[in-house]
């Protein structure tokens, strides 16, 4: 019998989208902060257009930022440094509107940094997801890993490299700017936010998405970290062999250390009933934000976080992406 196929598409930007662009300031304040204090409560968002760029949101720090540089530097190493490409680093405007973190959250979350790490409670309400597969070495879906791949490779013959041959057949139909001119990009063509790609930061539309952003966020913002320990505990899974495919989703409501629930999905590959997976996650996995924090090792900036704003935030052999870490899993081998 013929295998089945079907088509299912997955879409990457480069690090010069100009919604890349925002993220990885966001970042980049993101990793100065946390590298002078561990302890920065960060929300920061960016917007661009042409010749334009502002950062601003709520930080609470005791490290001392130079946001503009922060801005300048960012720009000028993605390769923006020129008016032809619609942002010039050295002579754009930079606009900048940070205020503290609201005392309300702070009281909530964190008690004005008076909790112990395990008290901490979550900076927001939501919901996030983990995913993991077995189709792939880095147990991510092959479209979204494909499609990673080929943008992160665009300055090289690109195609047939990254694309495996089994993949291409007479039937595949290659659509190289299709609509025939796109010389004006950046900034100029494409105004930018930060956290207008999560799709492509996550798993390329596979699996699920609780619509919260990552970049520019500490790791007390569940939106970032909750899908962080998501994903170990999904890829956990899987490498532990309870399944082939599956999702986990964790919830949260605001100042709440513990979630509200945890689930999981092994859309029917699992080698135990989904339950019992389920039971694993929760005897193996801390879901508490400050201990997601110390577990995952989220307090450590530097040049940490601005490398997950482009080409994913899952996948990546790199040793500061540490919720990619499989954890051994304990369970009753016997059982499973």
């Amino acid at each position: 019998m013929a295998t089945e196929t079907f088509l299912f598409t997955s879409e990457s930007v480069n690090e010069g989208h100009p919604d890349k662009l925002c993220d990885q300031v966001s970042d980049a304040v993101l990793d100065a902060c946390l590298a002078q204090d561990a302890d920065s409560k960060v929300a920061c968002e960016t917007c661009t257009k042409t010749n334009m760029v502002m950062v601003f949101g709520e930080i609470t720090t005791k490290a001392t930022v130079d946001y503009e540089k922060i801005v300048r530097d960012t720009c000028r190493n993605i390769g923006f440094i020129s008016d032809d490409v619609g942002l010039d680093a050295d002579r754009c405007k930079v606009l900048v509107n940070i205020e503290q973190q609201s005392p309300d959250i702070a009281q909530g979350v964190h008690g004005h940094f008076t909790k112990r790490p395990e008290d901490i409670g979550a900076g927001d309400q939501g919901i996030m997801f983990g995913y993991a597969t077995d189709e792939t070495p880095e147990l991510m879906p092959l479209s979204h890993v494909l499609a990673t791949k080929l943008g992160a490779r665009l300055t090289e013959h690109v195609i047939k490299p990254v694309i495996p041959e089994k993949y291409l057949d007479e039937k595949t139909i290659f659509h190289l700017n299709p609509s025939g001119r796109f010389v004006i990009g950046g900034p100029h063509g494409d105004a930018g936010l930060t956290g207008r790609k999560i799709i492509i930061d996550t798993y390329g539309g596979w699996g699920a998405h609780g619509g919260g952003a990552f970049s520019g966020k500490d790791p007390t913002k569940v939106d970032r970290s909750g899908a962080y320990i998501a994903r170990q505990a999904a890829k956990s899974i899987i490498a532990s062999g309870l399944a082939r495919r599956c999702i986990v989703q964790i919830s949260y409501a605001i100042g709440v250390p513990e979630p509200l629930s945890v689930f999981v999905d092994s859309y029917g590959t699992g080698k135990i009933p989904d339950k019992e997976i389920l039971k694993i996650v929760k005897e193996n996995f801390d879901f508490r934000p400050g201990m997601i924090s110390i577990n995952l090792d989220l307090k450590k900036g530097g040049n940490r976080f601005i490398k997950t704003a482009a080409y994913g935030h899952f996948g990546r052999e790199d040793a500061d992406f540490t919720w990619e870490v499989v954890k051994p899993l304990k369970f009753d081998k016997a059982s499973a």
